[in-house]
């Protein structure tokens, strides 16, 4: 039962990222498109479910960074930078 309180409390990274991979994987097989309908149905059906398993964990993991950043006993929430280091001279190549 303690497992049920911190799946509550704290979200699984590594689940996040078993999740995350499995939706990869599922992507490459969908964009190759040799699959039968009923088994891109399937994928699909189990990709939605992946997405919104891994909002939820987003949400809770940025409830999280937003309690850290208290300043003064208010809460600061900062933006994330959306781009990353090197992300503009990959697309200017």
């Amino acid at each position: 039962m303690a497992k049920s309180t911190r799946k509550q409390s704290e979200p699984d990274f590594s689940r996040f990222e078993a999740s995350l991979e499995e939706l990869e994987k599922i992507v490459e097989r969908m964009e190759r498109g040799d699959q039968s309908l009923e088994e891109s149905l399937k994928d699909f059906e189990r990709g939605v479910t992946l997405t919104k398993d891994c909002q939820t964990m987003l949400k809770s993991a940025e409830q999280r960074v937003e309690k850290l950043v208290k300043e003064h006993g208010e809460l600061k929430t900062e933006a994330f930078a959306e781009d990353y280091p090197g992300d503009e001279s990959d697309d200017d190549s």
